[in-house]
């Protein structure tokens, strides 16, 4: 691919100390990786999940020409990865191949892998090199993109990590073209979310031609990518370790981390972050934030991704003592990122009980 047809987004530390990187999108992009680690690299170590591990393989083959040493960490997919064991086991194969600060972690796979393995990069010698191969929509528009890095507990999702801002995040497209339909969808939940809080070019592409917006081969796919990936530079730039402006970027994420928690994680992220952002929209119209023309928006934009909307009524207690736990809450004080609008997020803290178990009625099946 030319260098033409690479769009870079940069991202930028700005005055937290973090690191100035750049993510690049487009296809055919996987030959460039040794470029994104650097000349100063002397061992790599590849942390992948069993469904990309021949694009593992072939990535190993291809590195080995240019460094010493490269090692695979074959993880478990999805949340099961993102547990305490699992990065022991990935420190362990680091200090057995002697891994010093020179050396560097890549994190190819969904979501959940490159969350732990941003964990590990962060935390071995305090910070090695990280360059980050999201295989899925919701890892390139979202948690591989952003500096956040964390391992689940048995008391909630993402309540052990640290910001650790990635050297190169490289979004291959070419990686999305074999995922299943389901998958795409379930990863376009982050990318509505953006619509909602900041882009809503992106839901007007949805409700024009949904198909079109989620085919990977189509320019309509690519444009969305973009636009999200876009909002979340945008936002990270302002506030890397989220001291105001990067919450927004929570909408739908209190009652939908409290859902993959109570569901015991086996449920595909954005499924849950659905039903997350219909509830904040509920709350929202509750509070007396947001119209009904821009409650039943949501409504229409999640069907249209075939996304569920509504979740068992007898799990509100579990769902509120979880999310009482969440990392977002403040002081024991929850908080939502609500609309005043499309496009317009705020926070609300401190709603009565009442209200949010009223707020959830209306989702409630």
């Amino acid at each position: 691919m030319s260098d033409a047809d690479i769009t870079r987004i940069p991202v930028t530390g700005g005055s937290e100390g973090a690191g100035d990187y750049e993510i690049s999108v487009g296809r055919g992009l996987l030959p460039g990786v040794a470029d994104a680690l650097g000349e100063r690299v002397n061992k790599v170590l590849i942390v992948h999940t069993p469904t990309v591990g021949r694009i593992a393989d072939e990535l190993r083959t291809e590195l080995q020409r240019r460094y010493s040493q490269v090692l695979l960490a074959e993880v478990p997919d999805a949340e099961a990865s993102k547990r305490v064991e699992v990065a022991a086991f990935c420190w362990q194969i680091m200090g057995q191949a002697d891994f010093t600060r020179s050396d560097a972690v890549i994190g190819l796979g969904g979501g959940a892998v490159t969350d732990l393995a941003g964990f590990v990069a962060a935390t071995w010698l305090r910070g090695v090199r990280l360059v980050q191969i999201p295989t899925t929509v919701l890892g390139m528009v979202d948690a591989a993109v952003g500096g956040k890095t964390g391992i689940n507990t048995s008391e909630g999702k993402n309540l052990v990590g640290c910001f650790y801002a990635p050297s190169a995040v490289i979004c291959d497209l070419d990686l999305l073209d074999t995922l299943p339909r389901n998958e795409i969808l379930a990863g376009f939940a982050e990318v509505a979310k953006c619509g909602f809080i900041a882009e809503p070019e992106i839901l007007d592409t949805i409700e024009a031609d949904v198909d079109r917006a989620t085919d990977s081969t189509t320019p309509e796919f690519r444009r969305l990518i973009e636009l999200a990936i876009g909002v979340k530079a945008r936002v990270v730039s302002e506030d890397f370790k989220e001291g105001g402006l990067r919450e927004i970027l929570n909408y739908g994420h209190t009652l939908g981390h409290a859902i993959e928690h109570a569901e015991r994680y086996q449920w595909r992220h954005g499924v849950a972050i659905s039903i997350g952002m219909m509830y904040a929209a509920e709350l929202a119209r509750m509070a007396g934030h947001l119209s009904d023309s821009a409650v039943d928006r949501h409504r229409r934009v999640l069907g249209l991704l075939g996304l569920p909307l509504a979740y068992p009524a007898g799990r509100w207690p579990g769902l509120l003592a979880t999310m009482q736990r969440d990392k977002k809450a403040r002081a024991g004080m929850l908080r939502f990122i609500v609309l005043d609008d499309i496009a317009k997020p705020r926070v609300l803290a401190g709603a009565d009980e009442s209200v949010l178990q009223f707020a959830y009625q209306e989702i409630a099946n």
